[in-house]
C-alpha cells in the first residue's frame, strides 16, 4: 500500500476537512493517494480512534446547516485514510514510510503543538517529545535515505504557521548539530507552505467522524515546486493569503471571542452554545452592532469594505446553524490570549478608533 499523504494528528477537525477534501477528490481523480494518519501523543481517547479512522468502510461526515440560506443535511463516507497508527508505538514504521513513500505532510497538533521547550538540549536517540522535533527527526532520515522533496501543510491556527514552523525545525536541526547539508536540503527541497484552514466542527461521532458545517476552506500560500493533496472547490491556491486570514480572524474568530465575553461576564447557562446565544434578540443586537460600527470600518480603510461585509453575513448564517452544539465554554478556553489576538490585532492592523474592542483588549492586557 502506498500512502503519499502523512497526516499528523487525528482530530475531528482534520476528519472533517483535509481528509473529507482527499477523499472527496480520489472518487474523481483528483488526488495524490490515500492517507496514512499519525498519532504524536498518547492520548488514550485518540488511541481508541485509530482503528475506526483505517476501518474497511470509511467513517462518516454529517454535513448539517444553512449555506446562502438553504438547509444542508447530508452524510459522506470518508474512504481516504488506509493507515492509522502512533508515533510512540509504531515510530520505525512511521520513519519507513515518511522517509520513502510520502509526498506531502499535513499536520494539525492544536495550539501548543509547537512547544519545543520539553526537547532535549542535544540529539535525541529517544522518540522526542514535541512534533517538531519528532518531525525534524523524520526529515533527517528522509534526507539521509533519498533526499527526495517534500511539502508541508500545516493546519494549525497560527499566523504564518508555515513559516513558524520551518523557523523551529531549523532552530532544532542547529541545537542538535545534524550539520549543513541537511539544513541546506531543508532550504531547498522541504517547502513549508503558510496555510489557512477554516471550518465549524463541533461533535465527534463515535468512533470515527464528526458533525460539521457546510461552510469550508483551505487557503494555501502558493510556492514553486509545491506539491498538494488534490484538488477541491474549497481549495484556493494564492500568492497571498492574507485577505483570508483577516477575515476569519477579525471577523468569525474575533466575533465568537465577543459573544463568549458576554456570556462569561453573564448568568446564562454554563452549557450555551452560539445557536442559543445568538436566538436571543439583544445578544444578536450587540453582535451585528459591533460589525457595522467598528469591525468595518476597520476592515473599510484597508480597502476591504466589500469582502469584509459579504464575510459579516456569511458568519452570521454560520453562527445560526440550527444543527451544531457550537458550546460558548470551548470558544472561551485562553480567553484572554484570544482577545490580544483578535481584539488586539485587528486594532493594530486596521488603525480603527474602536471603542468596544479597545476596551476590551485593554482589558486583556491588564489581566496577563
Amino acid at each position: 500500500m502506498d500512502t503519499p499523504v502523512l497526516q499528523f494528528g487525528t482530530s475531528r477537525f482534520l476528519q472533517a476537512h483535509a481528509d473529507l477534501f482527499i477523499s472527496e477528490a480520489m472518487k474523481r481523480g483528483e488526488a495524490l493517494g490515500p492517507v496514512t494518519i499519525v498519532q504524536t501523543t498518547g492520548a488514550g481517547e485518540r488511541s481508541r480512534r485509530l482503528a475506526a479512522l483505517a476501518a474497511k468502510d470509511g467513517f462518516l461526515i454529517h454535513i448539517r446547516g444553512k449555506q446562502d440560506g438553504r438547509i444542508i443535511d447530508k452524510v459522506s463516507c470518508v474512504m481516504s485514510v488506509k493507515r492509522a497508527m502512533s508515533a510512540l508505538t509504531q515510530w520505525d514504521e512511521v520513519a519507513r514510510i515518511f522517509a520513502g513513500e510520502t509526498k506531502v505532510v499535513i499536520c494539525n497538533t492544536a495550539d501548543t503543538g509547537y512547544d519545543i521547550s520539553a526537547e532535549s538540549a542535544g540529539w535525541p536517540e529517544a522518540i522526542p517529545a514535541s512534533f517538531p522535533g519528532k518531525l525534524t527527526k523524520l526529515l533527517f532520515a528522509r534526507f539521509q535515505q533519498s533526499g527526495e522533496a517534500l511539502t508541508i501543510l500545516p493546519a494549525e491556527l497560527i499566523p504564518r504557521n508555515g513559516d513558524n514552523l520551518k523557523a523551529i525545525v531549523l532552530k532544532l536541526a542547529r541545537d542538535w548539530h545534524i550539520g549543513e547539508p541537511f539544513i541546506a536540503w531543508l532550504e531547498e527541497k522541504v517547502i513549508f507552505s503558510n496555510t489557512l484552514v477554516d471550518r465549524i466542527v463541533s461533535e465527534p461521532l463515535e468512533p470515527a467522524g464528526a458533525i460539521a458545517e457546510p461552510y469550508a476552506l483551505w487557503a494555501i500560500e502558493s510556492q514553486p515546486g509545491q506539491v498538494l493533496p488534490c484538488t477541491h472547490p474549497a481549495m484556493v491556491v494564492a500568492s497571498d493569503i492574507a485577505r483570508y486570514e483577516r477575515l476569519k480572524l477579525f471577523i468569525l474568530n474575533l466575533g465568537h471571542t465577543y459573544l463568549a465575553d458576554g456570556w462569561l461576564k453573564s448568568d446564562l447557562p454554563r452549557d450555551m452554545t452560539v445557536k442559543q446565544l445568538m436566538d436571543r434578540p439583544d445578544a444578536r443586537a450587540r453582535l451585528e452592532d459591533l460589525y457595522e460600527d467598528e469591525v468595518l470600518p476597520g476592515f473599510a480603510a484597508q480597502g476591504m469594505r466589500g469582502a469584509a461585509r459579504a464575510y459579516v453575513a456569511q458568519t452570521i448564517e454560520r453562527f445560526e446553524n440550527p444543527f451544531l452544539k457550537h458550546r460558548l465554554s470551548d470558544i472561551a478556553q485562553n480567553h484572554q490570549e484570544k482577545i490580544r489576538r483578535r481584539m488586539g490585532g485587528f486594532l493594530e492592523w486596521s488603525g480603527a478608533d474602536a471603542l468596544m474592542l479597545g476596551a476590551m483588549a485593554a482589558d486583556a492586557s491588564r489581566n496577563t
